[in-house]
């Protein structure tokens, strides 16, 4: 299994609707940072893997609120990959407040594409290699 968490995220004013909440469509770009920068942490940019031809559209996303984000909130985002991706990857995310509560969960699953062709592919092997030592038992 794969965790990584990406710290420091502060909730701008942008971020929130009327009330100081953060507004719900927001998460899906936390997501995005966390996922991101977990791949950097295993020494890879997703833009290298771009570069490559490999794109990785999100297939599906699920998002559970559990209490509400708020203006200025200094939020963490653990990202989780439980299973040796093949041609997709489900990263699953936990998100916390600066007093450690949670607050949200969710979940994206990507899937390795050919950008040409824009058919499915297995995971590349510069990504296999990196990951494959979180996975072994």
């Amino acid at each position: 299994m794969f965790t990584y968490d990406v710290t420091d995220i502060r909730v701008r004013y942008y971020d929130t609707d009327q009330m100081g909440i953060v507004y719900y469509g927001n998460y899906a770009r936390f997501y995005e940072i966390g996922r991101v920068e977990a791949l950097r942490g295993l020494g890879l940019n997703y833009k290298d893997l771009e570069d490559q031809g490999i794109g990785m559209p999100v297939y599906d996303m699920k998002s559970r609120f559990i209490r509400p984000a708020r203006y200025d909130d200094l939020l963490t985002i653990r990202v989780i990959v439980r299973e040796l991706p093949r041609t997709r990857v489900v990263f699953q995310y936990e998100i916390y407040n600066q007093e450690g509560h949670l607050l949200n969960t969710g979940e994206t699953t990507l899937v390795f594409l050919k950008k040409g062709s824009r058919l499915p592919v297995t995971i590349p092997d510069e990504l296999l290699e990196v990951a494959k030592p979180f996975f072994q038992t």
